[in-house]
């Protein structure tokens, strides 16, 4: 039995993990944290959890997490970093949903995220937490930083092309839509119905701070220095990220083999989902579900490549994926808990 504890279980990744821990009879949920709301049940906050989840928030500094054997920390960003190391110390794996560990560069991620980072000493240890590259690191990994969502999709869709050399490392485009989820569950003006509906728009187009993570997983994979251009918007949807990549054609490559180079990298992979050639993926396709779907065509005309990559932003864009990432640490069939069938409609 894997006895785990959940920091920060406010929000909507928090209550996600609970959400897809909770009926597993292989682990056990033991401390569930929240400084505000400390004492009152956590069914109390989250009634779709009643009947199910009997336990109530503690306090984030409770010596309770000291006996998990895994803490997820599903805070907002630059909270992990100030707690994560006394818990490492105390031989407890941590999987953390922020980005205080994404980044393999202390300048970059000072940069973006505007604070100094508390425990550099751990960037370099912890491990990426895509398990379509970085399986085999992930068994052994004390410390695993959970990529972003659109980092997920956008990396997940150009993977195979980069990998196999078919297309040209710069000029590389990816148009993101997230349902409004991917802005948190705080108060914000922005994500109020009134805002958010019937309307689509664009944000960060100047520089998000999910594009550092991006193009250095896409350096990694092409072994070369990558250009890529990412504009993200916001959609009328409350689950959801549809990513439409754009890449050119190397001289001499056939685009004949592009959906084989797809289906191929992915055939092993169990929640990644190729379409068939002339089918395409939708946000549906997935919600609710651990599973990115991604479609791909050429267009002979400009020799570009395009990639349609799905996912819902809180299951593999977020808490799934790390629950997918649990189950690789601790030798358990990956699939675990995660079978579940997408929502229709």
């Amino acid at each position: 039995m894997i006895k785990i504890g959940i920091v920060g279980a406010t929000g909507y990744t928090g209550v996600e993990l609970l959400r897809l821990l909770a009926t597993r009879k292989d682990v056990s949920i033991d401390v569930i944290t929240s400084r505000e709301l400390q004492g009152s049940p956590v069914a109390e906050l989250f009634p779709n959890l009643r009947g199910v989840l009997d336990l109530e928030f503690t306090a984030p500094d409770s010596e309770a997490l000291f006996d998990c054997d895994v803490v997820f920390y599903a805070t907002p960003h630059a909270v992990a970093m100030k707690t994560v190391p006394t818990l490492l110390k105390r031989g407890v794996r941590v999987i953390d949903l922020s980005a205080d560990f994404r980044l393999r560069d202390q300048a970059v991620w000072e940069k973006w995220y505007k604070v100094a980072h508390e425990c550099p000493e751990y960037i370099n240890e912890a491990v990426y937490g895509l398990p379509e590259v970085n399986r085999s690191a992930i068994v052994n990994a004390q410390l695993l930083a959970v990529p972003g969502c659109y980092p997920t999709a956008i990396q997940l869709g150009f993977l195979p092309l980069l990998e196999a050399g078919l297309i040209e490392t710069t000029g590389l485009i990816a148009d993101a839509k997230s349902g409004v989820s991917g802005a948190g569950r705080k108060a914000a003006i922005g994500a109020l119905l009134t805002e958010a509906s019937e309307s689509m728009s664009a944000y960060g187009v100047s520089g998000h701070r999910h594009l550092p993570e991006i193009t250095q997983g896409l350096t990694q994979y092409a072994g070369e220095n990558v250009g890529l251009t990412f504009v993200p918007h916001l959609t009328p949807m409350i689950r959801g990220i549809h990513a439409t990549l754009y890449a050119p054609m190397k001289a001499g490559k056939d685009a004949a083999q592009l959906q084989t180079v797809f289906e191929e990298r992915f055939k092993n992979e169990p929640f990644v989902d190729v379409m068939p050639q002339g089918q395409y993926p939708a946000t549906r396709n997935v919600r609710g579900a651990n599973r990115c779907q991604i479609g791909v065509c050429y267009l002979e005309n400009s020799n570009t490549v395009v990639v349609m990559s799905v996912i819902d932003n809180l299951v593999k864009g977020a808490s799934g994926q790390a629950i997918q990432n649990m189950n690789i640490m601790f030798g358990l069939d990956e699939s675990e808990g995660l079978q579940n069938v997408a929502f229709l409609p």
